[in-house]
């Protein structure tokens, strides 16, 4: 496949803080490379140095080879994580407003049907829904019909249905052949709809690749859960080690049986605990010794 976008050596300094610390990736086309991180990672502040938001303090990139020029400004969408809209302008309104500003956009009804925004299209701006909202900013981010776009924290304070609509809708994007750039601390969510993953912290890339190559890699075998209260001083004769995360105790183990035979010759009581296989959360812990910030 063509590389679209490639990043080299980016990086952002203000003052004595370094955002960014030599970032360099490189984009396939027509697949959805996700940057996973904590709030205070860097992540936005990278996408909005590609994006021309940002001068960089050095770095550079390239858009199909080259210097980004007209031709990006006109091929690549943005969705922001907050836009500021028009109260007295209707959905239809705002689309169209959006749309005349591109030579060559998409046709108002395609990028509303695509979307699902055709039963709201007369609703004023203030009247709609958050779930709603984020579909018209996806909307505006596609209404030039990009070929490339960037998507900041897109289901950001939407409830567990309407953030899965929107992944559908990202899902039909990646499959009409545009590139997407997804920056989000969803660990489900990349997990779901990212072809590549680079998880970042403290402004660097700490690791890259598909989700499953990278769960394999840092995340043999699987995390066992367990109220802390079950184990109290038991915990130190497991034999195992252990990670505390509230009120409950996680076994990261490639040895199941072993820790399971363990755990009842203890007398552990077993009725909630939990098993399961790795995930990009746990990549994450296993690389940085910490929680995703919210």
């Amino acid at each position: 496949m063509a590389t679209v976008l490639s990043v080299r050596d980016l990086t952002k300094q203000y003052g004595s803080l370094a955002a960014v610390r030599g970032v360099s990736f490189a984009i396939e086309a027509g697949t959805c490379f996700g940057l996973l991180g904590p709030n205070g990672a860097g992540k936005t502040t990278t996408i909005e140095m590609i994006e021309g938001i940002l001068p960089p303090t050095s770095g550079t990139f390239q858009y199909n080879g080259a210097e980004h020029g007209h031709a990006y400004t006109e091929e690549v969408g943005i969705m922001f994580q907050h836009t500021s809209l028009l109260d007295f302008l209707t959905v239809r309104e705002t689309l169209a407003t959006f749309r005349s500003l591109y030579s060559t956009p998409l046709a108002l009804a395609d990028v509303m049907t695509l979307c699902s925004l055709d039963d709201i299209q007369k609703q004023y701006n203030h009247q709609i829904s958050g779930g709603q909202r984020q579909r018209l900013l996806l909307a505006l981010a596609l209404v030039n019909n990009p070929n490339l776009v960037f998507l900041d924290e897109p289901s950001t304070g939407l409830d567990p249905q309407a953030r899965r609509d929107m992944w559908r809708i990202v899902d039909r994007i990646k499959a009409e052949g545009r590139t997407v750039v997804l920056t989000t601390h969803y660990m489900e969510e990349a997990e779901h709809l990212c072809d590549i993953v680079a998880i970042m912290d403290h402004g660097r890339i700490i690791a890259q690749g598909t989700p499953v190559d990278l769960i394999r890699e840092h995340c043999r075998g699987v995390a066992i859960t367990l109220p802390r209260a079950v184990l109290g001083e038991k915990v130190n004769q497991l034999g195992f080690e252990v990670q505390v995360a509230g009120e409950s105790l996680i076994i990261r183990t490639d040895q199941t049986n072993r820790c399971l035979d363990r755990l009842m010759a203890l007398g552990i009581d077993l009725t909630d605990m939990v098993v399961r296989s790795g995930n990009l959360e746990d990549v994450f812990l296993q690389l940085t010794g910490r929680q995703l910030r919210e």
